[in-house]
Formats: structure tokens, C-alpha cells, sequence
């Protein structure tokens, strides 16, 4: 029985042991000799078990090398996919080659397609959407189960149809238009980087040396149209734009080149950047070395065509017509791998080029399908093609093209998911795709060219940006880029543009004023125009190191002031190149242009009219209110009162008669208003109390003099409006100057209604003041600095009120993004400092004959809110001195009262000595004459007192010493 159970398990483990069957544990101990029998009952039995386990084993082997056989013959002996490429093109040269090394090392690596042969069908697609479609349908008869490449943008959107109707992967490693979207087309995956990153490079770079226009040379199909809108997207976060479009046909001649690059060097921005094919790119940089454009001045960016063409050409061939360019290549680590494979491809080159990076993605590509082939057979897949029933009806209506050819791939999208998760290192480095089913972490070397070769500045990722580090690495440094030696072998960052060299001068919207025509106006002079403004625009040019042409335009009518709103906003909608005026600089206009360096402060201002205040007898009184006047006096005879009351018990100039006293007291306190008191201050607490006041009585005194003098000699304010709150509080008319913003502040930021602002001429400003707010006229004028001094300068009768509430000034309007904006501020700030704009506005701004007055109107009586501290402090000095003196007296007066200044009678009947103290406090009266006695009287009787009381004592001791003897 023992035995039957010991066979069974035999078999088990040893079915377990080839994956027939599992048995779980119960074969664990098959080794050490126990199968669920007991070794010690029976040898014979276990002898029997060990012969049965090695018999089964041997059928068992036989048995999996037969089924081993036939899983293997299910396999395909061949697995064939395509590559479509250009043989003979920069491009296609390095790819074919490196595509052929790919097979051959799938091929012999024997832990890939083991069994299986990998082969590739090459096809050529000669630089031709035509051909390329044509060869592509070609390539779909051969049953080829994934597609590499197209190295065209073009053809791939056409092939990519295709591929999607028949299921068959493609797998592209140079076709980087961003628009070959997966979601579009599904069975497309991009074995390389889209050049959506390659042109957030070139933004980085831009705005790394801040530049703000630049000019794109592109060829003009898809691929070139595509890097165009990327382009534009990514500069647009940069604050930075693309300012001309150089579009040139596929193909185009030497001389359809040359007209372009003459358009191009018209142009302001001096910032090229070049995206073209490499077959055809460099005929652009050998037309613009020839007409003088690889200058001093220049700056040129190409994209990784550049790169592509110099790594397969001969060192120092090409160089020498690119000296100074900035171009990027795709990063690629160094490893083992890459090395050998760019080692061979040199043999088979005969060390005549070297491999560019798509030669390096197109090997990946090769290995992609390779191992995700491998994948989808090790699950037991198998290779199937079937009929596309609608290309079958092609062919049944007599159809030449053999349409019906095109099979579809039956595990094309088992296939397409096995190469999605692929997670390998490849001679690019980590090869894995993202949700885009692009290659994941672009990353590129930053490259500039010089001398016989290339020398790298830095590095761009997506990660990091801009950085002397390499991706992958720490950062060690926060430099983004080492030193560029750019065109003309200089290392100073070019400006990136100059003045347009295409015949057009700049339009200069000027403001044609009618009124204080000093600043700007019309002018009968070669220019058309003159002014403040003008001059200073005018010597702002002469400090620029380029010449600007300008023309300029008079915007208004010559009746009244031009509007400088819509000025303002015909510069930014293009029809002037810029605006030169008083023009302010104010927020909403910001938004649509950019300004220069102020050259004048200016802000808005209060202009009201003023009257000349006749004198009256009784003039004096008015600096302080009457408030202020009764606390004054009275803080007189409180001051007075303390100082008597502190000194009347020590110093004999505050006692006699109360009468004298009296006048004492008055004249001693209103004396100290002219330091004229004669009386002398002996106490401690009189002098702190005296020095306290005397410094209240100086600031009184300053005060009512300043203010006296205020009112007997300027003019006072015709309307009740003081200040800002004044003119918002009250109801009467506003006046404002023709097409000045103060309008529009008024109503929106301070609220002000529309009802009460009057449009006013500067001519016109006088009148309306004149005649105030009950007569047609306007109460106050607000308007903007620079106006209001001017004006002031010839009208003595009006005077500002309040202080400056806006702080801003007048610049010149240019379009967004003009660098000639940066240029000027520049300039303007050089004038300056050394003095041109001072003498600019002496020239032009000269004080008139109302300059030297001052501007101070309406002088206030003075109240008891500006002096309340210090009386405040006197008060306090008083109090606090008065509870010392009395907290001194009342201690003296007790102490008075226990040693009586007179021994009383002695009480004859007890014999023993006693006198009648005096109840304390006993009375006010005495209390009273106690503080009028002087205090050397007090100290005198009290002395006396205790002499006394000593004598008596020793009277009354000697006659009780006798009766005791």
C-alpha cells in the first residue's frame, strides 16, 4: 500500500519538475529520500522508487524535447520589417548604414528572435512625397510587420494613413513635426524628438541673451511650417516674437536664396534663426557669407539640421563659412555601445564621415521592433496577414494599382501596445516612450561653431533647461552657458537688431498743440515739428550708435489739443512707429505700448484762484483761535499760581502783603511770555516747573509769530477748496485740459461724476477762475504738472493748492516690444546726467515774471490741536510738582506738631509733669498758617521747641533724685 502511494508522488514530482503538473509541497523531500515512505521499513521498496523515478524522468525528458520541437517550428523562421529613407541624402546615409548594423546585430544576438531570422526590406524614397507614398505602398506588399522610419515629415502624415488601415507599426526616427500627434495618427510612434522641445531650446536661448524680435528662414512645407507655429508659441511666453517670416521653396536655387537673405538684411532684427533640411541648409549660410551677413552685428541659430550635416562631413570641410553659429544637437551619453557601433559604421564608411544622431535613432528603431517582435512571439503570438475586404473589391473592378496586395497585420496592435512599454538602454540612452509615444527626456547640446569644428556651450533639457551640466548629472553650477564666440570672433553678446535698412524712415506721431506750444506743435522748419519734446527726442537720437531716419506726423487738427489716447493707440495698432510728445505715462496705456525713460516728472495738480485779504486793526488776534487764546491765558495764571505756591515758603520775593502776591503772581506769569520775569526761582520744583513752560512759551511764541506773519502778507483762496478731499467733497465744476487723462482719473479712480467736469483750453483757464463756480466759470483746474507751471508762471492771481496726487511722467510711445524703446531710455538717462536735459528745458521752459512767488495760500489760524502735547506736558510738570510740595509740607506739619515749640504747665495736684498737645489737623486754619509760615521760622521753632523740652525734662528729674537720698 506504502509502496502504490510512494509510485504516485514519484511521478508527480517528476511531472512538477518539468511543468507538466503541481503538486505544491509534497515533492520537497523527494531528494533526501523520503516520499511518504519510511526508509527504515523496507530497502528493497526505496531501491524500487529511485529506479521508477529515473525511468519516468527519462520518458518525461523525451516527451518535453519533442513538444519543445514543435513550439519552435510554430515560430516564423523569418520576421521582415521596412525602412523607408532617402539613400542619398545626409540624413539617409547615416541611417541606411546604421539600420543595416541593427539586423545584423539583432541577428546575432542570441537571447533576441532566438530561431527566427530578422531581416529588413529597405526601400528609397528620394527626397519625393510622390515617390516616397509610392514606395511606401510597395513596401506594405512585402507582409513587413512594422515600418521604420520615414526620415520625411511629409510623407510620414501620408504613410501614416496607410499603416493605420493595415495595422502595422511605423516607427520614425526623423520625422519631428510636431503635428504627427498619436492621437491622429495611432500606429505612429516618433523614435526621436519632437521639435516642439528643439524650438523651446532656441526660446531659452533667446531669451538667455535678451533678445526680443527675431527673423525665421524655414523651408516651406510641413516640416518647416510646423517648427514655424511651435516656434511662435514658445517666444510668446518669452515675451519675444517672431518679427519676420522667411519662407524658401524645397529645392529652391542659389539666386532665389540670395533675394531672400537681401529681404532679410532690410529687416530690424539682426537674431536669424535657420531651420531647413540638411541637404539644403547650407546653401542659405554660403549665400550670406557671400553677401556679408556672417558679420559683426549678426547673430545666427540654427536648428539640429546643422549638426546633422557637420557630424557626416569631413572635419573642418563646411566650417569655415559657419564661423560664429549657434546650432543644438540631439544629446546622446557616451557608453560602450555606442562607441563600437560608431567605430564600425566608420569601417564601413572608410572613415570618410561619421554617424550623425538620427543615424543613432535609426538603430534604436531597428531594436525597438526587434524586441517587441520577440515579445509578442514569446507570448505565444503568431505572424498573420489578412485581406482588407474593400481593397478586395478594388481588384474585382479590374484595378491595375493591386490594391488587394496590402494585407493587414492580424497582431499589429499587440504589437504597437509590446512597443509603447519597451524600457531599454539603447546607444541614445533610455529608450521609452511617453503618453505622446515619443521618445521620453529630450535633451540637446548647445553648439557653437569655430575655427575647424564645434565646441559645445552648455546643454538644454526639458528638466533643466539651460545648464553647463550635463542631463542626468547634478547640477554642480549655476551658469546656464559658457562663453559664445559669435560672428566677427567677438564674445560680446550682440544687440540682436538694428535700424531697418529698407528705405522706410520711422512715423513719429507728434501732438499738433494749439495752446503752450513750447512743448510741442507744428513748425514751419525742414522737420515739421519743434518743441521741448522734439529736442530732447532729437539729442536722445544723436547719443544712439545708429542712424534713425525719422518722419514725423502731425496728429490733430490745429483747432484744439489732439486726443493722446487715440495717439496712443495708433502707435499700437501699427500706423505709427511712434509717438513723441508730452505724453503721459498712465497704466491703461501701458498695456498697448511700451515707453521710454521718463524725462519729465509730471503728476496732476490743483489750480484754484486766489484774492488779496485786506489788513485789519485787530489782525493780531487772528493766528490763534479764541480757544487757543483762553487756554493760553489760562495756562498763564496756572503757571503763575504753581511757581507762587512752590516758592512762596523759601523765597521772600513771592511773600508779603496778599496784595503784592497777588500781583506777583500776574505779573511773574504773563512776564514769561517775554523771558522778561525778574523774580528768581529758589526751590527745586519751581526751577523744573519754570524751565517746563519757558520751552511751551517759546513754541507759542515762534508759532503766533510765523503765523502772523503768514496772514498779514499772503493772498487767500477764493473757494473753500484746500486740497484733494476739499475738491472731491464739494459740488462745484472741475475744469481739465483738452485730451488730458485727468478726465478719466477723475471719474473712475476718484469717483468724481461727469457732470461736474468742464473741457477747457489752457487758454481758458484763466477766464473760467475768474469767474468761479457761480458765473459759468469753475471753482478749481486740475491738470498736470508741467501745464500748471507754465501757466502759473504769467498768472499771479491763481496759486496750487494741496500737493501733487499722482505721480507719473512723460515718456515716448513705441509699439510693443520695440528694442528702440530700450535704446532711448538709455539715452535719455545719459542727458541727464550730464545736464542736457536741464538745459533743454531752460531753453524752451523759462521762468516768467509769477515764478518767484510762492505758492502758499490760505494761511490757518493756528488751534489747540497742534499745541495740546505741550500743554498736555506743562499741565503734568504743574500737577506732579504741587503733590510733592504738599507731600513735603504735610510732613513737616506733623513733625512740627510732635515737638511743640513751648513746655506747658505742670498738673500741680499728680505731680507729674504735663502739657496740652494740640490735636492734629485740628483745623484748616491752622493747616493754612502753617503753609504761609516760612519754612526757616519752622525749622527755627522747632528747633527752640526741643531745646525747651530737654531743659524741662532735667527741671523735673532733680527733685526726685533729692527726696530719694
Amino acid at each position: 500500500m506504502h509502496a502504490c502511494k510512494s509510485v504516485d508522488l514519484v511521478v508527480a514530482c517528476l511531472l512538477e519538475d518539468q511543468g507538466v503538473l503541481s503538486v505544491g509541497a509534497t515533492c520537497c523531500s523527494l531528494d533526501r529520500g523520503s516520499v511518504g515512505v519510511d526508509r527504515s521499513s523496507s530497502s528493497g521498496t526505496c531501491w524500487l522508487m529511485e529506479s521508477l523515478r529515473w525511468v519516468l524522468w527519462v520518458i518525461l525528458m523525451a516527451v518535453g524535447g519533442v513538444l519543445g520541437v514543435e513550439a519552435r517550428a510554430r515560430r516564423p523562421g523569418n520576421v521582415t520589417i521596412g525602412a523607408l529613407i532617402t539613400f542619398d541624402s545626409v540624413i539617409g546615409r547615416s541611417a541606411k548604414t546604421a539600420i543595416e548594423l541593427a539586423v545584423a546585430d539583432v541577428n546575432r544576438d542570441g537571447s533576441v528572435l532566438n530561431g527566427t531570422y530578422f531581416s529588413v526590406v529597405e526601400q528609397d524614397t528620394k527626397c519625393s512625397g510622390f515617390i516616397g507614398i509610392i514606395q511606401g505602398l510597395q513596401l506594405m506588399e512585402k507582409k513587413v510587420v512594422a515600418v521604420v522610419g520615414p526620415q520625411s515629415s511629409g510623407i510620414a502624415h501620408v504613410v501614416s494613413h496607410v499603416v493605420d488601415e493595415l495595422h502595422i507599426p511605423l516607427l520614425s526616427f526623423a520625422a519631428t513635426d510636431p503635428t504627427l500627434a498619436a492621437s491622429q495618427y495611432p500606429f505612429f510612434l516618433r523614435a526621436t524628438h519632437s521639435d516642439l522641445f528643439q524650438m523651446a531650446a532656441l526660446a531659452d536661448l533667446v531669451a538667455h541673451f535678451a533678445w526680443r524680435e527675431l527673423t525665421l528662414i524655414y523651408v516651406d512645407n510641413d516640416y518647416g511650417r510646423a517648427a514655424l507655429d511651435a516656434l511662435g508659441d514658445q517666444l510668446d511666453a518669452k515675451r519675444s516674437r517672431v518679427s519676420y517670416r522667411a519662407p524658401f521653396p524645397p529645392g529652391a536655387d542659389r539666386t532665389t536664396i540670395s533675394d531672400l537673405l537681401l529681404r532679410v538684411s532690410m529687416m530690424e532684427s539682426r537674431v536669424i534663426v535657420v531651420h531647413a533640411s540638411p541637404d539644403s541648409g547650407l546653401d542659405i549660410f554660403a549665400a550670406a557669407h557671400s553677401l556679408g551677413m556672417m558679420s559683426s552685428g549678426y547673430v545666427w541659430l540654427a536648428t539640429d539640421w546643422l549638426t546633422a550635416v557637420l557630424d557626416s562631413s569631413p572635419p573642418g570641410k563646411t566650417t569655415s563659412i559657419l564661423q560664429g553659429v549657434v546650432t543644438l544637437r540631439h544629446y546622446t551619453p557616451d557608453s560602450d555601445a555606442k562607441k563600437s557601433l560608431m567605430s564600425r559604421f566608420a569601417v564601413r564608411q572608410n572613415q570618410s564621415t561619421s554617424m550623425n544622431a538620427y543615424g543613432l535613432f535609426a538603430y534604436d528603431a531597428v531594436w525597438i521592433a526587434a524586441r517587441a517582435i520577440d515579445q509578442l512571439l514569446a507570448d505565444g503570438s503568431d505572424v498573420t496577414f489578412s485581406d482588407d475586404a474593400r481593397l478586395r473589391g478594388d481588384n474585382q473592378t479590374g484595378s491595375t494599382l493591386r490594391l488587394g496586395a496590402l494585407k493587414v497585420f492580424d497582431q499589429g496592435e499587440q504589437l504597437l501596445g509590446k512597443m509603447t512599454l519597451l524600457n531599454f538602454t539603447g546607444v541614445t540612452g533610455r529608450v521609452q516612450f511617453g503618453d505622446d509615444r515619443s521618445l521620453r527626456d529630450p535633451a540637446y547640446e548647445v553648439l557653437n561653431v569655430g575655427g575647424s569644428g564645434v565646441r559645445r556651450v552648455g546643454y538644454w533639457s526639458n528638466r533643466t533647461r539651460l545648464s553647463v551640466t550635463a542631463p542626468g548629472q547634478s547640477k554642480k553650477k549655476e551658469q546656464e552657458l559658457y562663453s559664445v564666440i559669435w560672428p566677427g570672433e567677438t564674445v560680446k553678446t550682440p544687440r540682436g537688431w538694428v535700424f531697418p535698412n529698407n528705405g522706410k524712415a520711422l512715423r513719429i506721431g507728434v501732438p499738433y498743440r494749439t495752446t503752450y506750444k513750447q512743448f510741442v506743435s507744428k513748425d514751419r522748419g525742414p522737420d515739421g515739428a519743434s518743441g521741448y519734446c522734439i529736442d530732447v527726442f532729437k539729442a536722445a537720437v544723436a547719443l544712439l550708435a545708429y542712424p534713425v531716419p525719422v518722419t514725423y506726423v502731425l496728429v490733430g487738427d490745429g483747432v484744439k489739443n489732439p486726443s493722446y489716447g487715440e495717439l496712443v493707440q495708433r502707435v499700437a495698432e501699427g500706423e505709427l512707429d511712434a509717438a513723441v510728445g508730452d505724453i503721459s505715462i498712465v497704466t491703461n496705456r501701458t498695456r498697448v505700448v511700451d515707453f521710454t525713460q521718463p524725462y519729465v516728472e509730471s503728476g496732476l495738480v490743483i489750480v484754484t484762484a486766489v484774492r488779496e485779504k485786506a489788513s485789519s486793526a485787530w489782525a493780531f488776534l487772528k493766528p490763534f483761535t479764541a480757544e487757543m487764546w483762553a487756554v493760553t491765558g489760562g495756562f498763564f495764571l496756572f503757571v503763575g499760581a504753581v511757581v507762587w505756591v512752590l516758592e512762596h515758603r523759601t523765597n521772600t520775593e513771592f511773600r508779603g502783603s496778599p496784595r503784592k502776591q497777588l500781583v506777583t503772581v500776574f505779573w511773574f506769569s504773563f512776564s514769561t511770555m517775554f523771558f522778561a520775569h525778574r523774580e528768581n526761582t529758589v526751590s527745586t520744583l519751581g526751577r523744573l516747573v519754570l524751565i517746563i513752560w519757558l520751552f511751551v512759551v517759546l513754541i507759542i511764541n515762534s508759532s503766533y509769530t510765523a503765523s502772523l506773519t503768514s496772514i498779514l502778507t499772503v493772498q487767500q483762496l477764493s473757494t473753500g477748496i484746500q486740497g484733494l478731499d476739499g475738491l472731491i467733497a464739494s459740488s462745484d465744476p472741475i475744469g481739465f485740459q483738452v485730451g488730458s487723462f485727468a478726465r478719466s482719473y477723475l471719474m473712475q479712480e476718484l469717483g468724481v461724476p461727469a457732470s461736474r467736469l468742464r473741457e477747457l483750453a489752457i487758454s481758458d483757464y484763466a477766464s473760467s477762475l475768474q469767474l468761479g463756480p457761480r458765473n459759468g466759470g469753475v471753482a478749481a483746474i486740475v491738470d498736470e504738472l508741467p501745464y500748471v507751471q507754465l501757466f502759473l508762471s504769467t498768472n499771479c492771481q491763481f496759486r496750487t493748492v494741496g500737493q501733487e496726487f499722482t505721480k507719473s511722467g512723460w515718456g515716448f510711445a513705441f509699439q510693443r516690444d520695440s528694442p528702440l524703446a530700450v535704446d532711448l531710455s538709455t539715452a535719455i538717462l545719459t542727458l541727464s546726467e550730464n545736464g542736457d536735459l536741464q538745459r533743454i528745458h531752460d531753453k524752451w521752459l523759462s521762468p516768467g515774471q509769477c515764478a518767484s512767488q510762492g505758492s502758499d495760500v490760505g494761511a490757518d489760524r493756528l488751534n489747540l490741536t497742534s499745541f495740546w502735547g505741550l500743554f498736555l506736558i506743562c499741565g503734568v510738570a504743574c500737577f506732579v510738582a504741587l503733590l510733592i510740595f504738599f507731600f513735603r509740607t504735610l510732613r513737616q506739619y506733623f513733625r512740627y506738631h510732635d515737638h511743640p515749640p513751648l513746655p506747658l504747665p505742670v498738673d500741680g495736684g499728680s505731680g507729674r509733669m504735663s502739657s496740652r498737645r494740640p490735636a492734629r489737623l485740628a483745623s484748616i486754619r491752622e493747616l493754612m498758617t502753617f503753609v504761609d509760615m516760612k519754612e526757616a521760622e519752622v525749622k527755627r521753632r522747632k528747633k527752640m521747641g526741643q531745646d525747651t523740652g530737654r531743659s524741662s525734662r532735667l527741671d523735673t528729674a532733680a527733685p526726685s533724685f533729692s527726696s530719694s537720698v
